[in-house]
């Protein structure tokens, strides 16, 4: 396992998360995992941050206004494609994703919420703020990306650790 400094080669993460990375979390007794395409990585408050968007139609959702922390766990290659597509198109509610995909989580370094136990980059982050979004606010020409009107909550999490798995 390799420390690696959180922004550290983020454009390369970004184009790597827009394929698919799993975001994860602990809450109430249950664990759940989902496929995120849309992330951003900076520096807010002070602090090294990565911000998630979960529709509030996810189960996912649900757990993290139960928990405070979640992770996001990036494959360093393609050989979990199939585990992501599973994961970004079925419910946690409905199936065991975990059994579905052979997937396997390992206990995190600072939260709570585990890691997908694959080759990759692993971030654990510490929920600093959350909103829903406003429509109202919203560009126009961004609609299109809601035809359901299911708008994304923000998660800001804190990044408190962030390293490499082989």
């Amino acid at each position: 396992m390799q420390q690696r400094p959180y922004l550290e080669n983020a454009d390369q993460l970004m184009q790597k998360i827009q394929k698919g990375a799993f975001l994860t979390v602990a809450a109430n007794g249950a664990v759940n995992t989902m496929t995120i395409g849309w992330a951003t990585i900076g520096f807010i408050w002070q602090r090294q941050v990565l911000m998630v968007a979960v529709r509030d139609s996810r189960h996912t959702f649900n757990l993290l206004e139960e928990a405070d922390n979640f992770t996001v766990s990036i494959p360093a290659d393609d050989s979990f494609h199939e585990a992501l597509m599973v994961c970004g198109t079925k419910s946690g509610r409905a199936i065991d994703k975990f059994k579905e995909c052979g997937l396997e989580t390992q206990p995190a370094q600072q939260v709570q919420s585990p890691i997908i136990g694959i080759p990759g980059v692993h971030y654990e982050c510490r929920i600093v703020y959350q909103s829903a979004m406003n429509p109202a606010f919203l560009d126009a020409d961004l609609e299109r990306l809601y035809p359901k009107k299911d708008y994304h909550t923000l998660y800001f999490g804190e990044i408190v650790a962030c390293y490499t798995t082989d």
